[in-house]
């Protein structure tokens, strides 16, 4: 049985510091299937990511998934390495410190730490250090503007997990959501419009959003809905009629059923059909990834191109745009509040 750790924050409430975490999803440390395979472990066995009976589930991810996928998918990891390394770890990471620069200038004394659910630096880890370091209260902002319990909650779970260890639980609060807040949307829009400002704009705009069962759907999650209420907020923000608009879902795994239409058969159909031109953005991905810069840039990019179409452009996440940022400070501001986090007058 693991024992309790004593924490070692101040016992003087007013002395308790405050902390914002900042999570993603994760990535392997390396683009090699020595380091994908337990990172695949750990985020397949996930419970939440995957709904079938466990002792069944066991038997082929170790016997068959791990197996065999590491080395391919270590070989798509290559393809989009950065120099500093992962591009999601490396974004999540710069958004984490731009958002603390943020913070501070509007005179919030509040710690910013990024942090992984699988992988390293995992939310574990970095609950550990802020607790050593005298934080009290730690608000959980997500990388997934849409909530899903694949996602959403699996964080929730990995917080509560670690709680269940500490004799002396921090204030926690959590953001579920901000699919629907405007400064999100209008970043969006923002990085839309400046890719049309100096690459042109095709005929057709095709939001990609991470695909999940559509079995969880009939279970109560929300996330469909929330995405395509994104979707309709920012073709509303950008005049975009239904004609020159799609949305779709990416990434599917497994034979069953997922969030539809997917992505790739509506980019050959578009390619088919007569559309000589697309631009692809996804919406709920704050940062560049192996989703985007892979599945979408590269293998997207060949389906709609090998379909008939003939200029295919992506339009980067939002990553670490000033108007991003900005939003992700809003999110954070609005949730910190009531906490003793100001220092100073707020900036006007």
């Amino acid at each position: 049985m693991p024992s309790i750790q004593e924490n070692a924050a101040p016992s003087t409430p007013g002395s308790l510091r405050t902390a914002v975490l900042w999570c993603n999803l994760g990535s392997p440390d390396a683009p090699t299937a020595a380091a994908v395979r337990p990172y695949l472990a750990d985020f397949l066995g996930d419970p939440r990511v995957v709904e079938i009976p466990k002792a069944l589930w066991a038997l082929i991810l170790h016997g068959i998934i791990l197996r065999t996928r590491p080395a391919k998918s270590a070989a798509k990891y290559a393809s989009i390495w950065m120099r500093e390394g992962s591009p999601l770890k490396v974004w999540t990471q710069k958004q984490a410190t731009l958002l603390a620069g943020w913070l501070g200038e509007r005179g919030h004394r509040a710690t910013v730490r990024d942090a992984m659910r699988y992988g390293s630096p995992s939310i574990a880890s970095r609950l550990d250090a802020l607790q050593a370091e005298g934080v009290g209260r730690v608000l959980v902002l997500q990388a997934y503007p849409q909530y899903s319990g694949t996602t959403t909650a699996s964080v929730i779970d990995a917080v509560n997990a670690w709680s269940s260890r500490q004799r002396r639980v921090p204030e926690f609060r959590f953001v579920n959501d901000y699919h629907d807040d405007p400064a999100y949307i209008e970043a969006l829009a923002q990085s839309i419009e400046k890719h049309w400002k100096t690459e042109g704009r095709g005929q057709v705009l095709l939001m990609s959003f991470h695909g999940i069962p559509a079995r969880n759907i009939a279970l109560g999650d929300p996330y469909q809905a929330q995405c395509l209420e994104t979707a309709r907020l920012l073709a509303a923000r950008l005049g975009l009629s239904d004609a020159q608009h799609r949305v779709t879902f990416q990434s599917r795994f497994g034979r069953a059923k997922w969030l539809e239409p997917y992505t790739e058969p509506t980019l050959r159909e578009l390619g088919a059909s007569g559309v000589k031109r697309v631009d692809v953005v996804c919406p709920g991905f704050p940062a560049d990834c192996l989703e985007t810069l892979e599945e979408i840039a590269m293998e997207g990019r060949e389906a709609f191109l090998h379909s008939g179409g003939e200029v295919f452009s992506y339009i980067p996440c939002l990553n670490d745009s000033p108007a991003w940022i900005t939003a992700l400070a809003g999110i954070a501001e609005r949730n910190l509040a009531g906490w003793p986090t100001h220092t100073v007058p707020a900036a006007r």
